[in-house]
């Protein structure tokens, strides 16, 4: 809950940054869903993080004539400042309800895995390949310059689109799974996963395109 915390730090350090999505899943039963009043929610316990993603978020839907409202104008600080029961989370659903809202669209930091790159030169012809003398010859480094492998973090954030009005289980409209990879700066990443974010869903038919 609270690993973006983590992905905001590090998104201040490293240098190259790709979002993806690697696997969405949509429920047959909502086919033709429509939301019409969206809370936005970013699990976080950095209140700038969450403002920064929550914002871009709900604008990219107000752009699309979606009524979109972040959550950290909707709950009270006492909400999110202390960890809350079952009968309190349902105590606040049913205050949404009261309030209009029909769906919640949150995302949250499922994991981080450190990975490791080659730094040198990656480009060797074929000749090179031929002779053990040439292929240590270009390998060697490895035992003599630090750093020779790069470190960087593939993030793996999930977002989910839920029907707030239903009352079961079965009320999971749209999941899906996205990587960032050696994140280079808070604003920029959080734009492409925005946008990655909403491409999912205008694929989906969920909205239609701003433009």
């Amino acid at each position: 809950m609270k690993k973006l915390l983590y992905l905001l730090i590090a998104l201040m350090v490293f240098g190259c940054s790709s979002t993806r999505m690697v696997d969405s899943w949509k429920n047959d039963d909502y086919f033709n869903y429509k939301p019409k009043k969206i809370l936005v929610v970013g699990i976080t316990d950095n209140l700038t993080a969450r403002m920064i993603f929550e914002e871009r978020l709900a604008k990219e839907l107000v752009d699309r004539n979606l009524n979109a409202v972040k959550s950290y104008d909707e709950f009270e600080l006492t909400f999110i400042s202390s960890k809350q029961t079952k009968e309190d989370i349902d105590k606040e659903v049913g205050k949404l309800l009261k309030s209009g809202f029909d769906t919640v669209l949150i995302s949250a930091v499922k994991g981080v895995d450190e990975k490791t790159k080659y730094s040198g030169d990656r480009i060797a012809r074929d000749y090179y390949w031929r002779r053990f003398g040439r292929y240590y010859f270009l390998y060697q480094d490895v035992y003599f310059i630090e750093g020779y492998y790069d470190q960087y973090n593939v993030y793996h954030i999930e977002a989910s689109l839920y029907d707030l009005q239903t009352n079961k289980d079965k009320s999971l409209v749209w999941v899906a799974s996205f990587d960032i990879v050696d994140p280079i700066n808070i604003s920029s990443t959080i734009d492409d996963y925005v946008e990655a974010i909403i491409k999912s869903l205008e694929k989906e038919g969920y909205f239609k395109s701003s433009k």
